[in-house]
């Protein structure tokens, strides 16, 4: 065998080892590949970990702006003060007009009965016994120069205050508050005795706590010398007058 033929047998044999032993390798990287990709199965634990879903939280809710009170344009008016005062009018009593009836004529009475017939016992103008009054006979009649009992007449006088009077603390209070003021006319009669009988509004003062009460303080308080009549008796008589309840408004000091 030559030279030749010896160095391509000796390439063939290490050629075939080479193919071998890149196949072994193939075999073996193959092998590792599949172990390193095989999934593992873990064994179960006895608690798992709970997966679940966490919402987010909600946006905070959007704050109204609340706008400042507006004030007001018109001027504020000035409170009452704590001391009330009610003035009432003066007190000026009409003069009571009184129609008395006429005096009743006196009859003056025969002291016997006249004797004798119709013609003499009626009066006559001619003299006779007759009682009647005759033109120059004896009668029981009264001249003209008689000295009767009758008194003269005096001039009427009307009532007159004595006691009673409408006071400052009289105002209520709730209504000084509000400011509530006004005038009351009223008509009243004064009995006999001095006293208000009763009592009546003639022109509301816008209020009925007013009207009410300023009837009743009449009707309670004020006392009267009555009124009397021609022949000095007394008599009831009426008096109309108004009463102003009057709220004062203190001034500001500047």
């Amino acid at each position: 065998m030559s030279a030749y033929a010896r160095t391509f047998a000796g390439d063939r044999r290490a050629r075939a080892r080479g193919g071998i032993a890149a196949a072994v390798v193939c075999v073996a990287v193959g092998y590792a590949l599949l172990l390193g990709l095989a999934v593992r199965h873990g064994v179960p634990t006895d608690d798992p970990l709970a997966v679940f879903e966490i919402a987010p939280e909600p946006p905070p809710p959007k704050q109204r702006s609340i706008p400042p009170p507006r004030r007001s344009r018109r001027p504020e008016g000035a409170a009452a003060p704590p001391n009330l005062r009610a003035k009432p009018t003066e007190i000026v009593a009409p003069k009571v007009e009184l129609i008395l009836p006429p005096p009743l004529p006196v009859v003056v009475t025969a002291p016997v009965a006249g004797p004798g017939a119709e013609a003499s016992a009626g009066a006559s103008d001619r003299p006779g016994p007759g009682t009647g009054a005759g033109g120059i006979g004896t009668g029981f009649g009264g001249g003209g120069d008689g000295d009767g009992d009758g008194g003269g007449w005096r001039d009427e006088t009307p009532p007159e205050l004595i006691r009673g009077r409408l006071r400052d603390s009289d105002y209520p209070r709730g209504l000084g508050d509000e400011g509530i003021s006004g005038t009351v006319g009223v008509r009243y009669l004064v009995w006999s005795d001095g006293r208000v009988r009763t009592c009546r509004v003639t022109r509301s003062s816008g209020s009925d706590v007013l009207d009410r009460l300023t009837c009743r303080l009449i009707q309670e308080r004020f006392r009267f010398r009555p009124s009397r009549d021609g022949l000095g008796r007394a008599v009831p008589a009426e008096i109309v007058e108004s009463h102003s309840w009057i709220v004062e408004e203190e001034s500001e000091e500047q």
